[in-house]
């Protein structure tokens, strides 16, 4: 973030799928006495030892949204339509569909009102992006004299297999290459062998010290993986786990690369980076976006 220039005073960092808020709470740190900085944390789930309200540094304002990011629009929310600070979407390993809805949220919700409370929200994507693709250039532009624009999107992306082309944003990209949502499904289900190594990671956890957050993030992933895997894994015995992992890989470089895609048509240059190495975390790839004309460094993915 910093090497993007997303760290600095008047900016409002929207945390996605926020949990407890640490990652805004280390964002705050790396801010040091940044004046004029706004936290906007979204979580649908009722979370319990919250570390945004221990806050005491009197330049950062911390506020909680308890919203499904999906039925989010962020032209109403009011801090925003206050101060309309330049906002900077950030989420760590934002499991599946989130990512993508939260990309449908920063990089759409300045540019198409919510005319209708949130009914048959899906639907209404799915119209818009058939019939409505052509003038969305011309929607951000007259949009953007309204208010500030998403200057960064930072988001360390996780459990592909939880994604659905229902709010996949890369539909476009996967239908060029003659490719929809049957095929889409066995992508979206073979990129958990990517992650073949999970289990082990998490019986090393559960006999080392691992601290509390890695050990729930850890029995997270397992529960996932396990309901995906089991009983549905027919090329046991056939492919080597080194294999499946490469598969599984490859699966969601390709659904990350629609994502990318996405960004890029809206105006983003958009990268794909390692952020830390696979001993640390196997969901350890960071999707970064920010307008075009701005420098970010080249893709390493």
């Amino acid at each position: 973030m910093e090497k993007l220039h997303l760290l600095g005073p008047g900016r409002c960092f929207i945390e996605f799928g926020a949990g407890r808020g640490k990652l805004s709470h280390w964002v705050d740190v790396a801010l040091q006495n940044a004046e004029n900085v706004q936290f906007l944390l979204v979580e649908r789930a009722t979370t319990r030892f919250k570390v945004d309200g221990k806050h005491k540094r009197r330049d950062s304002i911390f506020e909680r949204l308890h919203v499904d990011i999906q039925h989010l629009c962020l032209r109403k929310v009011p801090i925003l339509e206050k101060t309309k600070l330049p906002v900077v979407g950030i989420g760590k390993h934002l499991c599946g569909a989130a990512t993508d809805l939260a990309l449908r949220c920063l990089v759409e919700s300045y540019t198409t009102c919510c005319d209708e409370e949130n009914e048959e929200p899906a639907p209404k994507r799915s119209r818009t992006d058939k019939t409505e693709e052509a003038s969305t250039n011309s929607a951000d532009n007259e949009s953007n004299k309204d208010c500030k624009p998403v200057v960064g999107i930072v988001i360390a992306l996780c459990c592909h297999h939880k994604c659905d082309w229902t709010h996949y944003v890369g539909r476009e990209f996967f239908k060029s290459l003659g490719l929809g949502p049957e095929e889409f499904n066995y992508f979206q289900r073979l990129s958990s062998w990517a992650t073949c190594g999970m289990r082990e990671t998490t019986t090393k956890a559960s006999t080392g010290e691992e601290s509390e957050d890695q050990t729930n993030d850890t029995e997270e992933h397992e529960q996932t993986l396990s309901r995906t895997e089991s009983g549905s894994d027919t090329l046991q015995g056939v492919l080597t786990v080194e294999e499946r992992k490469e598969i599984g890989c490859l699966c969601k470089r390709l659904i990350d690369r629609g994502r990318i895609e996405y960004l890029q048509q809206r105006g983003y240059r958009a990268a794909l980076q390692y952020y830390t190495e696979s001993a640390v975390s196997l969901e350890n790839v960071l999707l970064t976006a920010v307008p075009s004309p701005s420098v970010i460094p080249e893709p390493t993915i």
